[in-house]
């Protein structure tokens, strides 16, 4: 009687780490009541020359108890991820209208020499960083020291002068960053600007940031800095 009735139970408990999976906190409930009438009828008709040992039955208790907690944890987190996907839409489209820095290498010069803004993010700091801006065709057109910087994420703004202190045409141009500590080279992720126009949700249920065409819609998370 003993072994039957721990197969039904164990058959109990089967359902309900299925139903746990899929959020279903009242069937949680129905196959609790189920185990303990199971349990209740186990013990009502056991073998009075062979009756269930404490133990047996603790650990059947533990795990009825153990399955539900999880169950009410699974339920609390799914809350706590919505409202964590709310706060980002929310987050998002108040950047409507404002100016990001993400990853990327491009830099435009307007009317009258007016720029977009550039940056430089590093994972350690560095003795000596160097930013190098070439045309459509790659020549060179200035190249200037920035000297030591910090770890971490710092904006610049071009003047728009070549090196012949002339004010360089309209159109798009090409930042390049190199950065070294001591004489050895270091990792450093060079971006760009661009005016987020809009949110969109990807397929993953996550905000996008739409950047009018400058760059791929990206992510709150490639975000390095807002202006």
């Amino acid at each position: 009687m003993a072994a039957a009735t721990q197969n039904i139970s164990n058959s109990v408990l089967n359902s309900m780490n299925s139903t746990s999976s899929g959020g279903s906190r009242g069937a949680a409930g129905e196959l609790q009541d189920s185990f303990m009438t199971l349990l209740v009828t186990q013990l009502r008709n056991q073998d009075p020359m062979n009756p269930m040992e404490n133990a047996e039955m603790t650990s059947q208790l533990a795990q009825i108890n153990t399955v539900s907690g999880i169950q009410e944890l699974n339920a609390r987190l799914g809350e706590i991820n919505d409202q964590i996907d709310a706060g980002k839409a929310l987050q998002a489209t108040a950047l409507i209208g404002r100016g990001v820095l993400v990853s990327g290498d491009r830099v435009l010069v307007g009317e009258e020499g007016a720029t977009t803004p550039f940056g430089v993010e590093l994972d350690k700091g560095a003795d000596n960083v160097v930013v190098t801006i070439t045309d459509g065709s790659g020549q060179v057109v200035r190249r200037f020291e920035l000297g030591a910087l910090d770890a971490g994420v710092e904006s610049f703004v071009w003047d728009g002068k070549l090196e012949d202190e002339t004010l360089a045409p309209e159109g798009a141009y090409k930042v390049s960053v190199t950065a070294t500590s001591g004489d050895t080279p270091m990792d450093v992720t060079t971006l760009n600007y661009a005016l987020v126009n809009g949110v969109k949700m990807g397929t993953d249920g996550q905000p996008r940031l739409d950047l009018g065409g400058i760059s791929d819609p990206v992510t709150l998370d490639e975000v390095r800095q807002i202006l």
